[in-house]
């Protein structure tokens, strides 16, 4: 099936913006069940690698080793929002490794949560790498470091052996060579993979075929990890987040997880995928607008069957967020459109 999506601006009458989305579904054995027309390009995988970033560490015992909670496990995938839980969580697992947030190379940026904002700014002596989004990756990374005797100090570094077997993995989840997955330096420091949206979309049909039916070691790995995140939405990024949303509309039929510059993976697990053990769905914004993201996912969503339509209007503040004036006024939305069958090309969209 050939679909093709986009995000109109709306001003009012005026559409005076439009954003193009890329598209691609595949299911387990990579066939590609529906797609847009560049669903072939190569982008960057951003911080939706992070379930297959967290696989070796699960997949090798390491996770059962140090005794990973859910929660532990969902932090080391999330994109999380800083808030005080989130730190907790982050907090403890260094602790447990020995390690503080000092040995953390993500660095620092604001929180997102709203009172962890205020907490640093009320004291900016807080301020540590520990409120990075990516700071549970690291700390599983480190974990996983530590664990296999590796240093600690590198391990963000493309050279380092923790990351030539992380991108060796996300590149054998992605049906892909890991010698064709373009590199580059991510937000966090660490290395960043550029791959196709199908194969992107390949690993998380291979997250949810592990999700329907389990299978091999690594199967019940991935299946470990896809739990966790279904059972802590709101760890995996954060309250008002879109992927967390996602979830907790769905009630626990998928795995969502979104990335930077306009990305959102989602696995559905089978039967709802029609037959299949399931489905993997990449979305790109092609222009990495996150402002788009959120109409596309879930008007996508919901023309792909993943959401129902109930579901789909529970997500309204990402379905069609407003667009506002300098005094606060409501003055316009974003608004998602898909079709079938036709290019980009073809015809502009109006308001409906």
């Amino acid at each position: 099936m050939r679909l093709q999506a986009e995000v109109l601006v709306l001003r009012g009458a005026i559409a005076e913006s439009r954003h193009r989305v890329a598209l691609a579904v595949v299911d387990a054995a990579g066939r590609v069940l529906a797609a847009s027309e560049p669903e072939a390009q190569v982008t960057s995988f951003r911080s939706a690698a992070k379930p297959f970033q967290l696989l070796p560490f699960v997949e090798r015992g390491h996770a059962d080793r140090l005794r990973c909670s859910e929660p532990e496990l969902a932090i080391m995938a999330a994109s999380h929002s800083g808030s005080r839980a989130h730190l907790a969580l982050v907090r403890s697992l260094l602790e447990r490794i020995g390690l503080t947030a000092r040995d953390l190379a993500c660095g620092y940026h604001d929180p997102m949560d709203a009172e962890s904002l205020e907490d640093v700014r009320r004291d900016p002596g807080l301020k540590s790498a520990l409120y990075n989004n990516c700071s549970g990756k690291h700390a599983g990374m480190l974990a996983m470091s530590k664990a296999e005797g590796w240093p600690t100090a590198g391990y963000e570094r493309a050279t380092h052996p923790l990351q030539q077997l992380l991108r060796a993995t996300v590149a054998d989840c992605c049906g892909v060579t890991s010698d064709s997955i373009l590199l580059g330096v991510d937000g966090c420091s660490v290395p960043v993979f550029g791959v196709p949206l199908t194969a992107m979309a390949l690993g998380y049909a291979r997250l949810a075929g592990a999700l329907a039916q389990g299978g091999d070691t690594r199967a019940q790995a991935l299946r470990r990890i896809g739990r966790a995140m279904m059972a802590e939405p709101v760890v995996v990024e954060g309250t008002g987040r879109l992927a967390t949303d996602l979830m907790l509309a769905a009630r626990g039929r998928i795995v969502a997880k979104s990335g930077a510059e306009g990305l959102l993976l989602v696995a559905e697990p089978g039967p709802a995928s029609g037959g299949h053990s399931g489905r993997g769905i990449a979305i790109k914004c092609e222009d990495g607008a996150m402002r788009a993201l959120g109409p596309a996912a879930v008007e996508l969503l919901a023309t792909l069957g993943v959401l129902t339509a109930d579901e789909a209007e529970s997500l309204a503040v990402h379905r069609r967020p407003a667009v506002h004036d300098a005094a606060g006024h409501p003055v316009g939305w974003l608004e998602g459109r898909v079709r079938e069958g036709v290019t980009n090309s073809d015809r502009a969209w109006e308001p409906r």
